[in-house]
């Protein structure tokens, strides 16, 4: 076995230290009825969806911005908004002040209004803490997305899940592997992974 390679970030010097939450914001992406059920249910949603609450209610206590993401595939679908299917899991359902952000594509920043959104609630650069569904696909485009645009993103790894897979060779990827290499990919270079909302400062 190779010996790990330094992360992208360690080799250009960037902040591993975890935010606080009362000077961050939090985006919870695709909490949705669908990922806990059915064709898009994920290995670990069960568990996931209470570790995101957990997560929130820390936010909340602490006086974080929170917005919240959901993916619109349209009516019908897996993903309908309209629907019981689509619709934010009753644990993380948003209260008055916290702003719905819809969404199509894997970056929750990627036409939409996101960008918009943190900055009418005054954040406007600085640390966004991510959680939800999937790993291997939202969360991370969505990590990639905010560090492209100047923020500094740190996802609560079990505030999060994401399924098994198929790899182009026609060998099935487990989605703990899936999980893993996931979270690796954002630590290489787009944010801090953190375990738990425990890791994240008040």
């Amino acid at each position: 076995m190779s010996t790990p390679s330094k992360t992208l970030r360690d080799v250009i010097g960037l902040d591993g230290q975890p935010p606080r939450l009362s000077e961050s914001a939090l985006v919870l992406i695709d909490v949705q009825n669908t990922y806990r059920t059915g064709v898009m249910a994920l290995d670990g949603a069960e568990e996931a969806v209470p570790a995101a609450a957990r997560l929130l209610e820390r936010a909340r206590a602490a006086g974080t911005p929170v917005v919240h993401v959901v993916n619109d595939g349209g009516e019908g679908s897996p993903y309908d908004i309209r629907a019981h299917i689509g619709a934010i899991c009753d644990e993380v359902a948003p209260i008055d002040g916290e702003p719905v952000v819809v969404k199509q594509f894997p970056n929750s920043f990627h036409a939409t209004e996101l960008e918009k959104t943190l900055h009418d609630l005054g954040v406007i650069s600085g640390d966004l803490v991510l959680a939800g569904f999937m790993t291997h696909m939202c969360v991370t485009f969505t990590a990639q997305g905010a560090f492209n645009l100047g923020y500094r993103p740190t996802v609560v790894a079990d505030a999060t899940a994401t399924r098994s897979l198929s790899a182009p060779d026609g060998t099935g990827v487990p989605s703990a592997a899936l999980q893993q290499a996931a979270l690796t990919t954002i630590t290489d270079l787009f944010g801090v992974v953190v375990p738990t909302a425990d890791a994240l400062g008040a």
